[in-house]
């Protein structure tokens, strides 16, 4: 009979690839559900959209859909989608800005959209296209990646996986103000990667729907 140093050795061996195992098959299911929900997501919302590129492109001249770079898994750049709700050339001045209280940059008449975070509806082409997930870290501008990289080096741990629409992040801070509000999102951040289960995505999407009123959002 194995000694029991030996069978303890056996069982955690056993364990470890038997999480290894699920963790791998996790996220491979993950792609696919992202994809399907991603798909049957944008249908739902595509009459909203329509009335929003309405309303975004009577209010002020320019594009309906903002293109953005933004860094997506493993470093790799992507363009991201939003409608745009701020002014054409709203950073031509000062650069990749974070957002605030009252920001100037924002149209009026859309700042509902960002309140109820309609403008990131077009992400769903970004989710279906593999670049995103709808869960996951939000996807940050290569130029404020690189400032906070000097603050916080873990950072780059959050491209281990693909960036999502909504994440834990997202539900216990919302938008990033400044880099001393980005440590509680990155430690928030690298629980989801570290903890991510079918249960928390759930939670995490059921909870997404409590942000179409966002009052942290401007």
């Amino acid at each position: 009979m194995p000694e029991p140093i030996t069978m303890i050795g056996f069982a955690a061996g056993f364990l470890a690839v038997a999480g290894q195992l699920a963790r791998r098959y996790f996220w491979g299911a993950k792609e696919v559900a992202d994809i399907l929900l991603g798909f049957a997501a944008l249908v739902l919302f595509s009459p909203l959209l329509l009335l929003s590129a309405i309303i975004v492109k009577l209010s002020s001249p320019g594009p309906v859909v903002y293109r953005q770079v933004r860094v997506g898994k493993d470093g790799h750049p992507f363009r991201m989608y939003k409608l745009r709700t701020m002014y054409v050339d709203a950073e031509a001045s000062t650069g990749a800005v974070w957002a605030k209280d009252g920001d100037p940059r924002v149209v009026p008449a859309c700042r509902w959209m960002r309140v109820s975070h309609i403008d990131e509806l077009p992400q769903l082409l970004n989710v279906i296209k593999g670049d995103m997930s709808l869960v996951g870290p939000r996807p940050e501008r290569p130029e404020i990646l690189a400032e906070l990289e000097r603050s916080y080096p873990d950072i780059r741990k959050r491209l281990s996986v693909r960036p999502g629409i909504t994440g834990l992040a997202q539900l216990r801070n919302g938008y990033d103000k400044d880099i001393a509000g980005v440590r509680r999102k990155l430690e928030a951040d690298l629980e989801y990667i570290e903890k991510s289960r079918w249960r928390q995505e759930l939670r995490i999407m059921a909870a997404t729907f409590s942000k179409f009123v966002d009052h942290g959002a401007h």
